[in-house]
């Protein structure tokens, strides 16, 4: 049974205000905790239904209805698990490999799925403008269904960041030049921007290599694609070379 002060302290950690004054986050459903309980990020509460109670080999868990679980929930449908989780210390960001920059992502489910097709890629590092939403968002969690373990993601001043890299910076724009046809290191900062303004003005300046994705469709009159696709397309071209 939850009691309900922990009702009140579970929903409270859905706004990002007492996530950080808690350093604690939630997460959702058997595989994404399942996922995190085999990471180094350390559990703090658990709360399951009787239908997947055993599931959990942990001494810190709660059996509660169904009922209470639509109470503490921060789905749209609730699931059969919610486990409140201690958010892992920052470590320090590299300036090798293939880095991700996030310029201002706003969406939940966009910024989950890069965060997981980064895990898929092997990209080991993103780096998320401080406008970018949170990556403890319940509906962020979610969606990376368990990749958030395996990602060193960080919030950073962007333009800051770059400007100390030696990296070659490469900035995803309509004009761009053809991904399939330039060459591609194994070394650099891939900037993707805001879903509906794309990269900002000032990081625009400070992109060395303009890439697109080219429509092949005969019209040719598609606005323009989500950004977690193309960062799944572009990610995919990047990694192929190697």
């Amino acid at each position: 049974m939850v009691s309900k002060n922990q009702i009140k302290w579970i929903t409270s950690l859905q706004l990002k205000k007492y996530r950080l004054e808690h350093q604690l986050f939630i997460a959702e459903g058997v595989k994404v905790i399942q996922e995190l309980l085999q990471s180094n990020f350390v559990l703090e509460d658990l709360f399951a239904t009787e239908e997947v109670f055993n599931s959990f080999s942990v001494k810190n868990k709660t059996v509660v209805t169904e009922a209470e679980m639509k109470k503490i929930t921060a789905l749209s449908s609730a699931s059969s698990c919610l486990a409140v989780f201690q958010m892992p210390k920052e470590t320090k960001s590299s300036n090798k490999g293939l880095i991700v920059a996030l310029d201002d992502i706003r969406d939940p489910g966009n910024l989950g799925t890069i965060i997981r097709l980064c895990d898929w890629f092997g990209i080991e590092q993103i780096i998320c403008s401080k406008e970018t939403v949170d990556v403890f968002n319940p509906k962020v969690v979610q969606a990376t269904m368990g990749s958030i373990a395996r990602v060193n993601i960080q919030y950073l001043d962007i333009k800051e960041f770059i400007l100390n890299s030696n990296l070659p910076i490469f900035g995803t724009f309509m004009d761009g030049q053809n991904i399939y046809s330039e060459d591609l290191p194994a070394d650099g900062i891939i900037v993707f921007g805001n879903e509906a303004n794309g990269i900002s003005a000032e990081i625009e300046k400070l992109v060395t290599n303009r890439i697109a994705i080219p429509r092949f469709g005969k019209l040719k009159k598609t606005e323009s694609l989500n950004v977690a696709t193309a960062t799944a397309i572009i990610l995919s071209e990047f990694c192929r070379r190697f």
